[in-house]
């Protein structure tokens, strides 16, 4: 992908994102760094530890989404964890190298989708063959199974991987004609333009692993027990019957996990966990010292103590292999409107260097996060509606109205930020919404005036804003 320079990414970041340019920018120098440490000698790079933020603003203002779309961009793993689920060792719950083990399994999805990209021209190639062989079966003659045959699909059976074909003592061996093969190659044709994709085939795939409730907790251990089992176990395949279309995607996924090299696939997880990995630790502020909500919980100071390894630099063992965390980029965040972030433990802060504070969102933020950003939620009503053939459209003064609205009962309960448009917006076209499928093609204006009544409960009885989220 191409190395954006930290200017291009505010300028994407600005694309979904309202105002904070301070954290924007903080966040672009943070990642455009990782790339100037490419380009130095390798004993340089190991020297050169990624210079991680603390984001402290209210609810709702932006924390998440900054990191969230910074990762998006860059093609970067990254997770979310609450600091809050974590527990000190020793006591039941989440250890924090958990959130390690999360950001490679995002890793090596990422990694698998990529290698899967790469190779699906070739996957549909052959999965076309095979809806073809399907579609237009050869002439089946039954063929009695010899006794080494028999006993493999007796010992499969015992091992709970079903029996070949149907479980009968004869398999079927297929002739293709003449008949059959012009057959073919017709319905070959018809199927390369299109012409069959709801058309219903049976396959048959392999069965889907059922969960295992031990599986998680030693993939906390860094043992892959699933995996285990399953290399033991024969496979079961199991039959479908789907559209084309569906058979497909299901077919190209299977035959594109046999092309692909598995281990390259979790090496160079593994590597991009290391290298470019992103971890966003959220409610940073719940778990420091001064937050005396926590008195007599288990100990949140214990639990800074176990993430500092792990935001210092440390080898995490996953069942894919060990992971070093020293160039791995943490962005923590919190409200911090009990505590500050000096309350955090001394060692715990110095390993966050860039501290950048988010505003509180004004009643201007709130018209522009209607409006501007890419999809915005007004955008998404739209076209939401459009979809029952009715056309929504806001005038600019219904806007503004939406936003002091949004903007005074934030300020009159607690305060959640961009989240209260979402419920503002819900409450004020929920008639429409629950309509508009019975509705005649039509227009649909919202002006200022149904704003002030639909949403008249909440502008009058202050006691209602309490019921808006």
């Amino acid at each position: 992908m191409e190395t954006k320079t930290p200017k291009q990414i505010v300028e994407l970041l600005n694309k979904y994102i309202i105002g904070q340019d301070e954290a924007k920018k903080a966040v672009a120098v943070a990642l455009y760094n990782r790339y100037r440490r490419m380009q130095l000698p390798t004993k340089m790079q190991e020297d050169i530890t990624p210079k991680n933020l603390l984001m402290a603003g209210p609810t709702g203002v932006g924390k998440t989404e900054i990191a969230r779309r910074l990762a998006l961009i860059v093609q970067a793993p990254f997770v979310k964890v609450e600091a809050t689920k974590f527990t000190e060792v020793g006591y039941v719950g989440r250890d924090v190298e958990s959130m390690v083990r999360d950001l490679v399994n995002e890793a090596v999805r990422m990694e698998e989708k990529s290698q899967f990209d790469r190779i699906r021209p070739q996957a549909t190639k052959e999965v076309n063959k095979t809806l073809v062989r399907l579609l237009v079966p050869g002439i089946k003659h039954e063929q009695h199974k010899n006794q080494l045959q028999e006993m493999q699909d007796m010992m499969s059976m015992l091992m709970g991987g079903g029996a070949s074909a149907e479980a009968s003592p004869d398999t079927e061996q297929e002739e293709v004609t003449d008949a059959v093969r012009n057959e073919r190659l017709s319905v070959s044709e018809q199927l390369n333009k299109g012409l069959l994709e709801d058309r219903e085939v049976t396959i048959e795939v392999e069965q889907a692993p059922k969960v295992n409730p031990m599986g998680d907790m030693m993939g906390q251990m860094g043992i892959d027990m699933s995996s285990l089992m399953n290399n033991l176990a024969p496979k079961k395949r199991i039959k479908r019957t789907l559209p084309v279309r569906d058979a497909r995607e299901v077919l190209i996924q299977e035959e594109s996990r046999k092309m692909v090299d598995y281990d390259s696939i979790y090496q160079k997880a593994i590597e991009r966990t290391s290298n470019n990995g992103i971890i966003f630790i959220d409610e940073i502020d719940k778990i420091a010292a001064g937050n005396q909500k926590t008195s007599g919980e288990v100990s949140r100071e214990g639990v800074q103590r176990d993430i500092l390894p792990i935001v210092e630099g440390s080898t995490v063992q996953t069942k894919y292999g060990p992971v070093s965390t020293e160039h791995i980029l943490f962005i923590a965040a919190g409200a911090f409107s009990e505590a500050k972030p000096s309350d955090l433990i001394p060692e715990l802060q110095g390993r966050f260097p860039i501290r950048v504070e988010l505003a509180p969102l004004t009643k201007d933020d709130f018209v522009k996060i209607l409006k501007d950003p890419a999809d915005s939620l007004l955008e998404q009503y739209v076209a939401l509606l459009k979809s029952d053939s009715i056309k929504l459209i806001f005038t600019q003064e219904a806007i503004e109205r939406i936003a002091q609205i949004a903007y005074d009962v934030n300020q009159g309960t607690d305060n959640i930020g961009a989240r209260r448009l979402s419920t503002i917006l819900e409450k004020l076209l929920e008639d429409v919404l629950y309509e508009g499928p019975d509705m005649a093609m039509g227009e649909i204006t919202v002006t200022e005036a149904y704003v002030n009544e639909k949403l008249s409960d909440i502008i009058t009885n202050k006691d209602l804003t309490k019921f808006i989220l």
